[in-house]
C-alpha cells in the first residue's frame, strides 16, 4: 500500500517497509515508531491508521512522518499528526502528504471527522492546517484544537 503525490509517496510504517527505506539524512525514527510496531503486531487492523512516512519522490528520502494515532473511534473520527525535518519545511510537504492521507481517511466509511492539535505559537503548522480547510474549534494548555468534516 502506498499513496502517491505529485512530489511524495506515503507508505504505512511496517518492519518491512523499514527494512527497505532509506533513513539517511535528517529524519530520525521517533520513539512513536517503536511504539506504533508493537501496537501493529499486536492489531495488525491497525495498518494505515498508524504512522506514514514520508518520502520525497526526486531523491527517494524520507522527509518526516505523518499519521493518524488509531482507528476510528466511536464518534467516526480519527486525529493526524506530522512532523517534516528542518530541510523540507516551507515548501508545502506537510500540506500535500496531509491532504493525500485526509483523502485516504475519508474513503472509508467509518471516518465523517478529522481532528489535529497544534502548539497555538507553531505558526507554519497552522498554515497547514488552514490550508486544508480545517476549523478551529477551541484552544486548550496553549494547545489549538482544528476539525475537519467529511
Amino acid at each position: 500500500m502506498e499513496l502517491l503525490t505529485a512530489r511524495l509517496k506515503l507508505i504505512p510504517c511496517t518492519e518491512e517497509s523499514i527494512s527497505i527505506i532509506s533513513t539517511s539524512g535528517e529524519y530520525e525514527m521517533g520513539q512513536h515508531i517503536n511504539m506504533y510496531l508493537g501496537e501493529l503486531r499486536e492489531d495488525p487492523t491497525l495498518l494505515g491508521w498508524g504512522v506514514w512516512f514520508v518520502i520525497d519522490q526526486e531523491n527517494n528520502n524520507i522527509i518526516g512522518d505523518i499519521g493518524f494515532k488509531g482507528k476510528p473511534n466511536s464518534a467516526n473520527t480519527v486525529e493526524v499528526g506530522y512532523g517534516i525535518v528542518p530541510s523540507a519545511q516551507g515548501k508545502g510537504y506537510a500540506t500535500e502528504a496531509v491532504q493525500k492521507l485526509v483523502e485516504w481517511a475519508f474513503s472509508d466509511k467509518n471516518v465523517t471527522k478529522i481532528v489535529a492539535e497544534c502548539l497555538d505559537d507553531n505558526a507554519p503548522s497552522i498554515r497547514v492546517l488552514e490550508k486544508l480547510q480545517m476549523k478551529r474549534i477551541g484552544s486548550e494548555n496553549n494547545m489549538l484544537k482544528w476539525l475537519l468534516e467529511k
